[in-house]
């Protein structure tokens, strides 16, 4: 969980962040793939303004003044440098954007879904008890801890205090990774997990709800009641510490975090799904947007966005409330979308209205980068060239759509690119 850094960084942005660092940085409107904080790339090596002894010395007053004792500080640091694969992690940028459906057939598995039934049915009394108290489904629950560590298989090996360290050093984003590496000395200091038990993703998430030091700290709980928030082997205290998490994030028991629509098939405005323009159900309703299932008039005024993950060919989806608190988790809609189809699937309903369109071929990081350099060419502002399409890259690609009588879904494939290819080389010089 990162933005999460997402509990709930995501949207489609590439990237892995937020408030827990499994997940990507993202808005409502980029398509992330994982659920990892990443910070920007760069082609060149950072110029460390000082050696690491001196920057470690700087953070050991730093640590001591907030209490951190010297016997810790110096255990939790012995004979510890920069570790080489969490630098070229950071560094790394995907070439491609993964499809969000290969995305999710990857999330909603057929292992996945059958080993969370069978959990939800092994873990009940847990799951009913942390239900009572916190007010998250147990569902939900169990399709984070699936996407986060394969229910508890894979919760990393990395040290975190090495990992941490290493990013902080390194010097991209450094004060959020220096915020994050002195709130994992606390943790150790309070007696939560040990140093050679601290161990978790590359970017410093943990345990079986992967969280982030700074976001442990302020949401995860003992529910197993042994004095210790061990969120790595108790999968008590991880459940717990998650619903806690959404709880706090403004989860709103026995609500939908969604709902998949039909829209119309002709005369639709797409552009108006751009996944922030919010109305309630009943006024998507009345401009022709249908729920898959019958709804209660109670629902129907709940406030929603529309949204498209795969553009106007693919499945269309009403986001409410509680999908936006899963983002508060993990900040990427491919995340939370997986999240909410996940927890369907646990209660036996995982289908779509309209098929995924899976002939299209998404763009390559290059690609991305040509596709915003030619919109800002011919008018359309889609901000800084970078290969990351977010809200202004959509809403430029929106805006060009519109000039050519294309359906404005803000969606980016092949076919957009060389319309955008074909319009640039037509425009008179």
């Amino acid at each position: 969980m990162f933005e999460r850094l997402s509990p709930f960084f995501i949207l489609f942005m590439l990237g892995l962040v937020a408030s827990q660092a499994s997940a990507s940085s993202l808005n409502l409107l980029t398509t992330p793939d994982a659920a990892t904080p990443t910070s920007p790339s760069s082609a060149l090596p950072l110029v460390k303004p000082q050696s690491f002894s001196q920057w470690r010395a700087e953070l050991r007053m730093e640590a001591l003044n907030e209490g951190i004792s010297p016997l810790l500080f110096e255990q939790a640091f012995a004979g510890l440098t920069p570790d080489p694969q969490v630098i070229a992690a950071d560094q790394s940028q995907p070439e491609f954007s993964r499809p969000v459906w290969e995305y999710l057939d990857s999330a909603v598995s057929s292992w996945r879904v059958a080993r969370g039934k069978a959990l939800l049915a092994e873990q009940a009394r847990t799951l009913n008890s942390i239900e009572q108290r916190y007010q998250v489904e147990p569902s939900i629950l169990v399709a984070v801890w699936g996407m986060e560590s394969s229910f508890g298989r894979q919760i990393g090996d990395k040290s975190v205090i090495r990992s941490l360290t290493t990013l902080a050093y390194e010097g991209r984003r450094s004060a959020f990774w220096r915020t994050q590496l002195l709130a994992a000395l606390h943790i150790l200091q309070e007696g939560d997990t040990t140093i050679n038990g601290m161990v978790g993703s590359w970017a410093g998430a943990m345990g079986q709800t992967q969280f982030m030091p700074a976001t442990y700290r302020q949401y995860a709980v003992d529910f197993d009641g042994n004095g210790r928030r061990d969120i790595w082997r108790s999968s008590a205290d991880a459940l717990a510490s998650a619903a806690n998490y959404l709880n706090l994030s403004g989860w709103q028991h026995g609500q939908p975090w969604g709902l998949e629509v039909q829209l119309p098939n002709t005369g639709f405005d797409y552009a108006i799904a751009d996944g922030q323009l919010q109305k309630t159900i009943a006024q998507w309703q009345a401009l022709g947007v249908q729920p898959r299932d019958p709804i209660n008039a109670h629902l129907g005024q709940q406030d929603a966005t529309l949204f498209l993950p795969s553009g106007h060919q693919g499945p269309a989806f009403l986001l409410l409330d509680n999908f936006r608190s899963i983002l508060k988790y993990n900040n990427s809609t491919s995340y939370a979308l997986a999240i909410g189809l996940l927890s369907n699937a646990l209660q036996g309903d995982y289908r779509t209205l309209s098929p995924w369109p899976k002939h299209e071929r998404m763009l390559s990081r290059q690609e991305r980068t040509e596709l915003q350099t030619r919109l800002n060419q011919m008018g359309f502002d889609s901000g800084k060239p970078d290969g990351i399409l977010g809200v202004n890259s959509r809403q430029a690609v929106r805006s060009f759509q519109k000039t050519q009588g294309l359906p404005a879904d803000g969606h980016p494939n092949e076919a957009l690119l060389n319309a955008v290819r074909h319009a640039a080389q037509s425009k008179p010089r």
